[in-house]
């Protein structure tokens, strides 16, 4: 079975105090997910550990975040929580976005404790729930059951330096997870150039699931596009390309029209 193009703007880019006109702007526009990412307001100690992270190459970016985490002004769908301590807004702003549109919200959680907000995103109306596989190895099996039950469609994610391997148990169980993302840049920042060596893993996963969803998130545009749906990527990511954009219809048909013609020349 062939795979269907799905773009699925970042809503990281856009204009936070207008989440819910925004999203119905994405949808007129050609989206079909939409993809929100929710930043983490931590503790000296957690921001520390962040910036030990990433410094390097976007310090300067990295301020502008920190004062948008003090003000409270980050909405996702995207659950940034891996190596901090908590969150500032999570199901509540689903729940409430919810309320405004029957798009698909495509939800990824990089937290620690994924089997926590199975339920807190069900009931405020996820569509999608997408883990990292480093933290859920031990009990992958029990979280998918209860996404399943829950009425979400389980995804598992893995960062640029995971091997694809460790996703392949997941693709395969008995009760398996429906999309596999791939990450194309270091997550936690919008922004962020595409790291083409990630594409190894899309060719994998691509030749050995014909039929899976595969996403990718991180640096695509229509300047990169081209280099994932040749890989095998057909869930696209995008956020700075979109919401940058003078044009943002026309961002979003380029990134369909190169996963469409991808997949006819494949």
């Amino acid at each position: 079975m062939a795979v269907v193009a799905k773009i699925a703007p970042s809503m990281l880019s856009s204009d936070f105090a207008n989440l819910a006109s925004e999203a119905e702007r994405m949808l007129r526009f050609g989206a079909d997910w939409l993809h929100m990412d929710i930043m983490v307001r931590g503790s000296p100690l957690s921001l520390l550990m962040i910036f030990g992270a990433y410094w390097f190459g976007f310090a300067s970016y990295f301020v502008h975040q920190v004062k948008s985490l003090f003000f409270h002004t980050i909405f996702i769908v995207h659950f940034h929580r891996h190596f901090v301590p908590n969150l500032t807004i999570g199901a509540p702003v689903i729940e409430s976005l919810r309320r405004h549109t029957k798009a698909y919200l495509d939800c990824h959680l990089m937290v620690t404790n994924p089997l926590d907000y199975v339920d807190p995103l069900a009931k405020a109306g996820a569509s999608g729930f997408t883990f990292h596989v480093e933290v859920a190895k031990d009990y992958w099996q029990d979280l998918v059951h209860q996404v399943k039950v829950k009425g979400m469609r389980p995804g598992v994610a893995l960062k640029p330096g995971t091997p694809v391997e460790e996703v392949y148990p997941l693709v395969e169980g008995e009760n398996p997870v429906e999309m596999v993302l791939v990450m194309t840049v270091e997550p936690g920042f919008g922004g962020q150039k595409f790291m083409p060596e990630t594409m190894d893993k899309v060719r994998a996963l691509r030749k050995k699931y014909p039929s899976l969803d595969i996403e990718v998130d991180g640096g695509l545009g229509p300047s990169t596009i081209d280099v994932a749906a040749s890989a095998g990527a057909n869930c696209i990511v995008a956020g700075s390309s979109v919401f940058g954009s003078k044009e943002p219809a026309n961002v979003i048909s380029i990134l369909r029209k190169s996963v469409q013609e991808a997949q006819q020349n494949g």
